[in-house]
């Protein structure tokens, strides 16, 4: 041997083992694998991909921007890819356009209410029912329900109280008409909602 320890050229290393094959074994199954997770992930987007179509789809119905109910073949888009045909599509744009109203277009109408001390009371946003005296002894009626207070405009103080209070509500057009005309005649009063 060497002084630093490596073998001396003239000895033999130790033998090796024989060499010997690998057994034949059948391939490995891991259960539970990649193919497995990743048909699961593709399962779960297409879940979550028809639950949000769905909820678009609600969504669509609920305002009445479906636009299939004017349309025979029920629906304007091409292909046929994941529209709904037939009689079902039908019913469903029906019901959709039967249910939503048009919307309705609010006006500003200003009033004058007899009594001023209750106009004083009043705030914007308050909700009240405008009703309209048929005169002394005589029944009264309502002209408008569930009426915005939409603004109350500041007393003066020198400004008499004889003549009542002037607010202003958002009412439909229609209604708008109605007090314009029963307010000629007539004071009115306002119950709070």
């Amino acid at each position: 041997m060497s002084p630093y320890g490596s073998p001396s050229p003239l000895s033999t290393p130790p033998s090796a083992p024989p060499p010997g094959g690998v057994p034949p074994f059948p391939p490995l199954r891991v259960r539970g694998g990649s193919g497995r997770r990743l048909r699961r992930a593709v399962w779960r987007q297409r879940r979550a991909m028809a639950a949000g179509l769905a909820l678009t789809a609600a969504a669509l119905a609920a305002s009445g921007l479906g636009g299939g109910a004017g349309s025979g073949d029920g629906g304007g888009g091409g292909g046929g890819g994941g529209q709904i045909s037939g009689r079902g599509a039908a019913d469903a744009a029906g019901t959709a356009s039967r249910r939503v109203p048009p919307p309705v277009r609010l006006v500003s109408a200003p009033v004058r209410i007899a009594d001023a001390e209750t106009v004083r009371l009043l705030r914007p946003g308050d909700r009240v029912d405008v009703i309209a005296s048929e005169g002394t002894g005589a029944g009264s009626r309502v002209l408008a329900k569930g009426a915005r207070v939409t603004r109350v405009p500041a007393a003066s103080a020198e400004g008499s109280t004889e003549n009542g209070a002037l607010i202003v509500l958002s009412v439909p057009r229609a209604t708008a008409t109605t007090l314009a005309g029963a307010g000629i005649s007539g004071g009115f009063a306002v119950i709070l909602c």
